[in-house]
This record gives structure tokens, sequence and C-alpha cells, in this order.
């Protein structure tokens, strides 16, 4: 399965912006991503590989490098010419290190380690099916508590941020799309179907968009990430089962995940990021990070090609007006701390066990600048005790469920209720669902003020949080008697909530 991850707080953006931009030269500019297809020869020399290749974007280079690709054996699956990013196939076992000496070239390398075949989330264990005795349950008492949705009672992530009540005030604008970067939606639940928008929906694995009906959906029912993230965002309050964050505002799948593997691979995700910019999303949600490394070191050609293509096509969204949010990730890291045992990358072949910097080392797209990144919290407002923290890395927290903190609610479940494909409901816990709340609330606000900038959105997400501050005592979030991990900062930002916990009703106040 996919993973998930981190991200900087706005003070900490500065440092990573000139760390990035030493590191990959020049970021392009340009009002347009759209790609141009192509094919060449390949020389079948070995196993293939997919591969990024990020150049300068004047039309002489593009043409230029476009030559040295059909040269050393490459054939060119698509080229988003305004960011400089061309995917690749190659059989070429020397592809990369062959087109890193060619003029204009400023970074490429291979996508992944395992050849082609004919990826990550955050969430923190298997799913929670909703049972029928549990729904039973659940649609007496939000009947009882007079809540429009059946399954509502269930639903303490709503209430805790105060989503229920802001949904009386303004629910969303219909001019507002979220954009669910994943695992596919299944757009035929009911509680979706109502705020679903396919026309600003694609199939972005291997890196080339396909807009043909459906090809956003999941690639079989095991493949739930994305349908949950998508209800908590904007499930529709039309009395059938939950209801989202932002209940009105429209939600769009762009499919990332390898159908086979569940993978997200750099190359699709670049592809998502251009394809959300240029169909007028304001939002994406981010539940995820990009396979095959869980962080990716800039002394290495390959991952910082990754980082590069990857950062090209986030930046391109955020001059095109896209806010992007992401979840913090499932390992409890500390962020902010100079040593990190990675012992999973990479995750599409052998993995081994190295010790990075994530200073250094990026974890993407959480990590890139300009987005925000998500820690999550329990019913009573503590830190969940898997999610990543770090001072100066969280942006804000929200609600992603733990299992550890039980609410007083019908099925007394510390996780996160939403929507299933098949028009099911389950429930889960992890970063991943933490992220789609901030991403609903950053609706709210778009809704609210809708000339607002990516950075102006952040902004205001921040200033309309709530932060519990440090906890007065050492943190075990387990409660195995062991401390977990050390909260840095004051009640106004603090490693563990940043700004603090995001509050839909003062979004819409």
């Amino acid at each position: 399965m996919a993973h998930l991850r981190s991200r900087r707080r706005l003070a900490l953006a500065v440092p990573l912006v000139l760390s990035l931009t030493t590191s990959l030269g020049f970021l392009p500019s340009a009002a347009s991503a759209a790609p141009r297809t192509g094919t060449v020869a390949r020389t079948a020399d070995g196993p293939e590989l997919a591969y990024v290749v990020n150049t300068r974007t004047d039309r002489h280079t593009l043409t230029s490098v476009q030559r040295a690709i059909t040269a050393a054996g490459g054939t060119i699956v698509v080229t988003y010419d305004r960011i400089g990013v061309f995917v690749v196939h190659s059989a070429n076992p020397d592809f990369a290190k062959a087109l890193r000496g060619v003029r204009g070239v400023q970074s490429a390398g291979a996508t992944r380690t395992a050849p082609l075949t004919a990826t990550g989330t955050t969430d923190e264990g298997a799913v929670q099916y909703l049972t029928k005795a549990q729904a039973a349950r659940a649609a007496s008492a939000s009947a009882t508590a007079g809540e429009s949705e059946p399954l509502e009672a269930d639903q303490w992530d709503l209430r805790a941020i105060g989503a229920d009540k802001a949904a009386t005030i303004d629910p969303g604008s219909r001019k507002v799309t979220v954009a669910v970067i994943d695992t596919g939606v299944d757009d035929s639940h009911p509680d979706l179907a109502p705020n679903f928008s396919a026309s600003q929906s694609a199939n972005c694995v291997g890196g080339k968009a396909d807009t043909s009906y459906g090809a956003w959906r999941p690639a079989n029912p095991g493949h739930y990430h994305g349908t949950h993230v998508a209800g908590e965002i904007a499930a529709a309050r039309n009395g059938i089962g939950v209801a989202g964050v932002a209940p009105n505002v429209k939600v769009s799948a762009i499919k990332v995940a390898d159908p086979v593997s569940e993978l997200f691979y750099p190359e699709s995700v670049v592809c998502a990021f251009v394809f959300a910019a240029d169909h007028g999303v304001a939002i994406t949600n981010n539940s995820y990070y990009v396979d095959p490394w869980l962080y990716n070191c800039m002394d290495d050609p390959d991952q910082r090609a990754i980082v590069d293509a990857v950062n090209r096509a986030q930046r391109y969204a955020q001059r095109k007006g896209t806010l992007n949010v992401a979840s913090a990730g499932n390992s409890g890291d500390d962020l902010a701390s100079h040593s990190l045992v990675d012992a999973s990358s990479p995750d599409d072949s052998t993995a081994t066990t190295r010790t990075v910097d994530p200073h250094e080392c990026f974890d993407v797209p959480t990590q890139l600048p300009g987005v925000v990144t998500v820690s999550a919290t329990g019913v009573s407002k503590a830190k969940s005790y898997y999610s990543s923290y770090g001072d100066g890395v969280i942006d804000v927290a929200a609600p992603g469920g733990d299992k550890y903190q039980i609410p007083d609610t019908p099925s007394k479940n510390g996780r996160i209720l939403s929507t299933m494909p098949g028009g099911a409901y389950g429930f889960l816990q992890g970063t991943s669902m933490a992220s789609p709340h901030v991403a609903g609330v950053a609706a709210l606000l778009k809704s609210e003020h809708p000339h607002a900038t990516p950075a102006q959105l952040q902004a205001l997400l921040k200033a309309q949080a709530d932060n519990p501050g440090c906890p007065a005592g050492p943190y075990d979030g387990d409660g195995d008697g062991v401390v977990d991990a050390t909260c840095v900062g004051g009640k106004r930002v603090n490693g563990f909530y940043g700004f603090g916990i995001v509050n839909a009703l003062r979004a819409v106040r």
C-alpha cells in the first residue's frame, strides 16, 4: 500500500525554499503546463524503468533534450513543457547518467527501483467497517440529537472542529472544488455523487492524464483510501449517511495509485498537480508520500530528480491559485530533528535501513515549500499516538482519530467514520484522515474569501486555529508508560499542533 507524510510551517519554508533553490536551480514559472506526448525508439539493455528529466523551459532546450532522450534509448511518455519535466521510459541502465550530461538538463533520475510491470497512504491500521447494529445505534442517537445525517452521532470529529454548526451558516460554495489526489474515488456513493465533479477528475497513473469517464475510480474495492478521504471533505448533507466538513463544495478525484501495487510514483503525482491547476481546482488533498522513497535525499541523483520534478509541479499549482494540503505521516517522528531512521525505503523492491536528516532528505510532497503540513489529533484534542510532529514543521492539526482516545459516541470508536466504496461506511485513523479535515476547512475559507491566494488561505487557516498548547506533563500517547514524544514550543505555535487545531465554525464567521 502507498504511504504518507510531512511538511513545514511558514517560518521554516524560507530556509527550505533556499535549500531547494540552491540544490535544484531555478524554479520555472509559466502560465500553462499543458503536456506534449511523443514516442521514440529505446534500447533494451536492461529492465525498463520510469524516469523524470528536468530541464530549462525554453523551446531550444526542450527540443535538444528530446533528441538526447531518443539517442539514449528513451521513450517519452509525456512532456510538461512549461515546467520542464519529461516523463520517460527506458531500458538503458545508463539512461539517467547520460541525460545528466546533456546541456540544459538540471536533474534526471529513475522514479522507481523495480522494473515497470503490465503506492503509500497514511492511514494507520486496517479499516473497520460500520456494522448494521452500529448504524442502527448511530441513527437512533442522531435522530434524538436532531442531527441531519443518520450516522452523524458517530462523527465526533465534526463536532470537535465546529463543522456541524458551520454547516448551518455556510456549507461551502459550489464554485470551490477540492481534488483528492489518491487511490481514486467511488463517485457512485450516495453521499459523494451530489458533490462529485467529473470534469475535474482524471486517472494520472503513469504520468499522463486519462479523462475518460470513470477512469478516476479505484482499481478495486480494496483501494478505499481515496473514497474515505473524499467523504471527510465533502459528503453531502442529504439525510443518507455521513456529512463532510464542507458538505456543499465540489470534490474531484485524481487517481495516482498504481492499480497493482497501490504505490504513488512521482510521475503520477506530477501529472496530478498539473491537472488540478489547469482544471480550476482550488485545493488538493495529499494523504500520501511519493514512493518509493520515504525521504528523498539530495545527495542521491535519482532522489534529487524526484524532488525537483514534484516541486516544479506543485509550485506550478500554487502559482495557478491551488492550495496543496498534506499529511505529516504516521511514524511518530520528530520532523524537526536532524536524525531519523528510515527502514522502509525503497518500498518497491528491497528496503534497507538508513539514517537521514529531514532537513536534507525531503518527504515529498509534504515537505515542499508552500504545502500545508497537518498533524493528527484524537477526541481529547491530544496529539494522536502515531502522528509525526516537529517544531517549525507542522502548520496546523486536525482530527485524524486515535484508538486510545475513546469518544462518547454510539460506536465508542475513536477513529474517523466516512464513506467507503460500494455505498459502505468505515472507520479509519491516520494523518491521512487529518489532512482532509484541513482541506475541508480551507474550502470553507475559500468559499468565504473567493479571491484569497494559496498563501492567504494558509494564513487564514493558522489564524482561525485553536491551539491546546503543549501537554503539561510527559506525552505517552499509547499509555504504555513510555514517553513517546516531546512537545517544543509555546501556546501560540508548537511542534504538536503548529498554529493549532483548525476550526470550521470560525472559518465561516
